[in-house]
């Protein structure tokens, strides 16, 4: 049975249009903060009493790890228990689970297909994907299969990993060797990529129809995450997001990762079928997104507004903190009398 903590006496459960059960949490307070500003009662799940995002919800559980035989039933109990309208996953680590038993978990998952989700989570099975749906994607090799005339820089790519974690760039033959002897990763090697990098934020209904698409700059990236963008108004890219998006297809959100090369070609290095790192910087566009998914949740259909956004809205991400004391019940709560909140509430604020 998962462990349960009381709910935040400051805010009590208010008549809502919908009931979003968060899985892996985490950090994400900016996606459970926003739908729960867009009128969803929001329950907030993780193995770690020390997550932020529990403290933001309506409601916070601990349930056992994700490699645990329990995790799903735990997570069908608080479907059944609050009477939960949609699932988010909010990390990569359990969405082969909850796609590979979305029929049997009682509530909408919003989340791709499992062969999407699979495929999308290795690195070299997601340029074939690409490719074999006629997606463009950089040369990728393989290690054992790659041609003595591939050109350099080249890039050593772990298929499997979070970030820029695994990946190695390579000058020349003898560096190439060195990086795959030495990495400790399962790798491919990647043509190294010289125009600009570009991440488009797509949204689609269950039906893989693209409901919006939302490009942005990368000013700058910690760890293989945006910590600075902007959004920027070009048809191309967003053409190039719905492309991709119905193509898969996604269902629910996901982050295009392109780059630009001289030439005009866009070629996607990777594709995450879930809400980005980056993502208040689409919702400060007006994207809408946690109102879209809550639509789906109650079955609705509704209108794709494909290049409706604000373009020009810039992004800087922080770190912020929450202190924690124990209650008279050995429970963490908020030390603060209030929680902190993201400087705008509302898009475009």
């Amino acid at each position: 049975m998962p462990l349960r903590f009381p709910h935040r006496a400051r805010l009590p459960l208010r008549r809502v249009s919908a009931t979003v059960l968060f899985t892996c949490a985490g950090q994400r307070v900016d996606i459970v903060s926003a739908f729960g500003r867009s009128g969803a009662t929001t329950i907030a799940a993780d193995a770690n009493a020390l997550a932020p995002a529990l403290y933001h919800a309506d409601r916070r559980v601990l349930v056992p790890r994700i490699d645990d035989p329990g995790y799903l039933d735990a997570l069908r109990g608080l479907v059944e228990e609050h009477d939960v309208d949609l699932i988010v996953p909010l990390t990569d680590l359990d969405q082969e689970l909850l796609a590979g038993n979305r029929d049997s978990l009682g509530a909408r998952v919003l989340l791709s297909e499992l062969d999407v989700v699979v495929a999308m989570a290795d690195k070299w099975l997601a340029h074939r994907f690409l490719l074999a749906r006629g997606l463009p994607s950089p040369d990728t090799w393989l290690p054992a299969e790659l041609p003595a005339d591939a050109p350099f820089p080249l890039l050593v790519k772990a298929r499997v990993g979070f970030g820029s974690r695994g990946i190695y760039r390579a000058e020349t033959a003898e560096q190439l060797d060195f990086h795959l002897r030495h990495t400790r990763f399962d790798s491919m090697v990647q043509s190294c990529l010289a125009g600009e990098e570009y991440s488009i934020d797509v949204f689609c209904d269950f039906d893989g129809r693209c409901l919006n698409a939302i490009p942005r700059t990368m000013i700058e990236s910690k760890g293989g995450e945006s910590i600075k963008g902007m959004t920027i108004a070009d048809p191309d890219l967003i053409a190039f997001g719905c492309r991709v998006a119905e193509t898969l297809p996604v269902y629910g959100p996901a982050n295009v990762q392109c780059f630009r090369e001289a030439d005009g070609r866009l070629l996607i290095t990777d594709v995450n079928p879930r809400f980005g790192g980056a993502f208040p910087l689409p919702l400060a566009a007006g994207s809408r997104y946690p109102e879209l998914a809550i639509a789906l949740a109650l079955g609705e259909r509704p209108t794709p507004s494909v290049g409706e956004f604000r373009a020009g809205i810039v992004m800087t991400r922080f770190f912020s903190d929450l202190v924690l004391s124990a209650g008279p019940d050995g429970s963490l709560e908020p030390f603060a009398e209030e929680l902190p909140e993201p400087v705008a509430s509302e898009p475009g604020e």
